[in-house]
């Protein structure tokens, strides 16, 4: 009598893979090739999952279009260029989806929509010494 491993064939360790595994691995390899040309240590998947930690897959897939289109364009030096200013928050800090009220700085906007210019109150000067504006004329 045989065991039953014997008839359920070789597995794989493919079963684990995931697609966000898939991408991350797609991006490690294309980031590689242009940092082991600049000398820098290539990355590892765990490097990779602590960069790619809190975007989700959706946006991962956006990324990947991104990049590819950069490469596309530019060469494989633009890949890895725009795909670490791409996860840098930093670098999207003006791109926030709420509407910001439109003019100039210092004018205020009314309800209406028209703009005044906005003057800030004077403050007098105060000084320790009593009547010290008396004194200066």
């Amino acid at each position: 009598m045989q065991h039953i491993r014997m008839h359920l064939g070789p597995s794989s360790r493919r079963d684990r893979a995931s697609e966000r595994g898939d991408l991350m691995q797609y991006f490690m390899q294309k980031l590689n090739v242009s940092r082991t040309r600049d000398g820098l240590a290539p990355l590892t998947m765990g490097r990779m999952g602590r960069v790619l930690q809190g975007i989700p897959t959706k946006d991962l897939y956006f990324l990947k279009s991104v990049c590819d289109d950069a490469q596309k364009r530019n060469g494989i030096d633009a890949f890895s260029k725009r795909f670490w200013w791409e996860i840098n928050p930093k670098k999207h800090e003006g791109d926030s989806t709420e509407q910001k009220p439109k003019g100039k700085p210092g004018l205020k906007v009314q309800e209406v929509g028209m703009e005044t210019p906005f003057k800030p109150m004077k403050r007098a000067r105060r000084s320790l010494e009593p009547n010290w504006d008396k004194e200066l004329h």
